[in-house]
């Protein structure tokens, strides 16, 4: 595949680097919060749970508000939508800095605003958009290029906010970050919807509801959807509370910041890795697989004696596995389908993605508070990996009859 064709013009390259720095900035913030908990805590009087459920309202809503956020894409265009989104986020930084910040105000600058925030400008916009300028043959491809991207903001921000932390303390630190989120406004209006989506046939004449009844009406859309909750599950426990597990297990500070690094790095290779073999493989085999993984990491990690290099391996290990689901997903939307009203429908599993985020950053703390330990969040995690990776196996990788007409 040569690079012109994969690039077919300057507005897709424009698309495509706009929704790769957007991505960057809205999950490398939204990835650093949990750092942030120890400092909450003493200037806030925020207990764990609290803020355990503060950050899951924060995905719930990033889930809820992301098949609104697609419609939106789907028939204004992806700049509109996200543009919108990072005012949202602006607002939510700007009321946590302000000195509106404790109980009912705290939930809703953090919980509220920058989840609502989230469902614009983290993955499933930006993504849902560049898939449309991409025919089948690449497409999976590039989604995983904006996903790995958002891998970047993962890598560098817990290294930077660290040393922000220290240094600038968290009020400047959220100053810095409203700094970022105002050029991703600005980085919002680079993103072109195309009118005609690129690959396969298009159906004009079908409506929003007509594309959601379809979907509902596939089974294969509901494993999916199934399936995307146990993503949103782990991968919130961990970005939510592994900064007091590890502190619970007595290794030191950096273990924390080095864990969340190494999920940024290997996250970049993995999506990358999982979008190139999804063109090649199976989609369904390859999210079994990566379900499996996850849960033999995370029993890895518990299990073992704790120690810097158990450590050092469940961030490389997890973090090659972190967003490898999204490319496989997205992409069986697309195909199965079509593109027109991909925005709404991974939205629509996006959705379950994020209740599963609520649930796996709310109970974990509910389970720490009542235990002391976050045993049993992660035993239902790796309960959870067997599930997944078996509800993705009946799945049909095949397109809806629609696509198949002539």
């Amino acid at each position: 595949m040569s690079a012109e064709k994969f690039i077919k013009n300057k507005t897709v390259l424009i698309t495509l680097v706009s929704a790769c720095a957007i991505v960057i900035i809205s999950l490398g913030i939204r990835q650093t919060f949990g750092m942030f908990y120890f400092d909450f805590s003493t200037d806030l009087g925020i207990t764990l749970s609290q803020f355990g459920f503060a950050l899951g309202l924060q995905m719930l809503l990033w889930g809820v508000f992301g098949p609104w956020f697609g419609v939106i894409t789907d028939k204004y265009g992806g700049h509109i939508a996200v543009s919108i989104g990072f005012v949202f986020y602006l607002a939510g930084i700007l009321l946590l800095y302000s000195q509106y910040n404790t109980g009912l105000y705290f939930v809703t600058a953090i919980g509220v605003l920058i989840g609502v925030a989230l469902g614009a400008t983290a993955i499933s916009i930006p993504v849902s958009v560049v898939a449309k300028h991409f025919p089948e043959s690449n497409r999976t491809l590039a989604m995983g290029i904006v996903t790995a991207s958002g891998s970047f903001g993962y890598f560098i921000s817990p290294v930077f906010v660290r040393y922000s932390l220290v240094e600038n303390g968290w009020e400047n630190t959220l100053l810095i970050f409203a700094a970022f989120i105002f050029i991703g406004l600005i980085l919002a209006f680079f993103l072109t919807t195309p009118k005609n989506v690129a690959g396969g046939k298009i159906n004009d004449n079908q409506t929003a509801i007509e594309a959601l009844t379809e979907a509902f009406n596939n089974k294969s859309f509901i494993y999916l959807t199934l399936g995307f909750f146990v993503c949103g599950w782990h991968i919130t426990l961990v970005a939510t509370h592994i900064p007091v597990y590890i502190s619970d297990r007595g290794l030191p500070e950096w273990c924390t910041v080095t864990i969340l690094s190494m999920i940024g790095l290997f996250n970049i290779f993995g999506t990358l890795t999982s979008g190139y073999l999804a063109q090649k493989f199976s989609k369904k085999i390859i999210l079994s697989i990566i379900y499996l993984a996850r849960g033999l990491v995370i029993a890895i990690f518990i299990f073992l004696p704790p120690s810097p290099i158990i450590a050092i391996f469940f961030g490389m290990a997890f973090g090659f596995l972190w967003l490898s689901t999204v490319p496989p997903t997205m992409g069986l939307v697309g195909f199965i389908f079509g593109t027109k009203y991909i925005g709404l429908l991974y939205g629509i599993v996006f959705l379950s993605h994020q209740i599963g985020s609520f649930f796996g950053a709310y109970l974990g703390g509910v389970f720490h508070d009542l235990y002391g330990s976050y045993d049993y969040a992660w035993y239902i995690s790796i309960a959870l990996s067997v599930f997944a990776g078996l509800i993705h196996l009946p799945i049909t990788e095949k397109q809806v009859a629609r696509l198949q007409t002539v």
